[in-house]
């Protein structure tokens, strides 16, 4: 159950290491520099004072011979964020305890795997959203096997990516796109029929980043 991280330093061709779940675990769990992390998309701190508070459950998959990353495609008809990459998660609601609480109960409503199936091992920096959320994204490790129960009305895809291919910075495509009568900018990784981009693609930055400069 490995991972291959790549990374490259200032002037010395790529290289990579393999990452178990031990030391993926260690990484989170070290520091490292809070200005290498992505703290919203573009322009989304500042613009408004009251955010609503949200978390998702970055669910590692640990196969006997790699580890994989769950992701939902939203339905076409949802209000909001229809037909995008995500994972797991919503908002915090009053009866959660905290924002672990409300990405495991998430993860069991949308997909259908249950709390006591998924192992928590760290957590990412806080993410804010134009669209007015601040996410709390944990990070969790689920172990084969289990069985998916999707929520029809929210989720139209479960499928897996190789954390390997997530693990690559030449797999971090920068896009822009108009929105709202200005350009912005954001981060995408095209992954055969996915297209996984915004702040999901952010998130992964940011786990990218921790397991990288938590070494250097």
């Amino acid at each position: 159950m490995r991972a291959i991280l790549t990374h490259q330093r200032a002037g010395e061709p790529p290289a990579s290491v393999d990452l178990d779940l031990d030391e993926i675990r260690r990484r989170l769990g070290a520091a490292a520099p809070a200005a290498q992390a992505l703290a919203g998309d573009l322009g989304a701190s500042g613009e408004r004072t009251a955010l609503t508070p949200a978390s998702v459950l970055v669910p590692i998959i640990a196969h006997r011979e790699s580890l994989t990353v769950l992701f939902t495609r939203r339905t076409a008809h949802l209000r909001a964020h229809s037909g995008q990459i995500s994972f797991p998660g919503g908002r915090v609601e009053p009866q959660d305890a905290g924002p672990a609480q409300t990405a495991l109960r998430e993860t069991q409503e949308e997909v259908g795997i249950a709390p006591e199936q998924i192992q928590l091992i760290g957590t990412l920096p806080e993410y804010h959203t134009r669209t007015g959320y601040r996410i709390s994204p944990m990070v969790g490790v689920i172990s084969p096997p289990f069985t998916i129960q999707a929520d029809a009305q929210e989720v139209d895809a479960v499928f897996e990516v190789p954390l390997s291919f997530l693990l690559d910075p030449r797999n971090h495509q920068r896009h822009q796109r108009a929105f709202q009568g200005r350009m912005i900018s954001y981060f995408a990784m095209p992954y055969g029929e996915h297209y996984i981009w915004g702040a999901t693609a952010a998130m992964l930055v940011n786990l990218y980043r921790q397991l990288v400069f938590a070494e250097l």
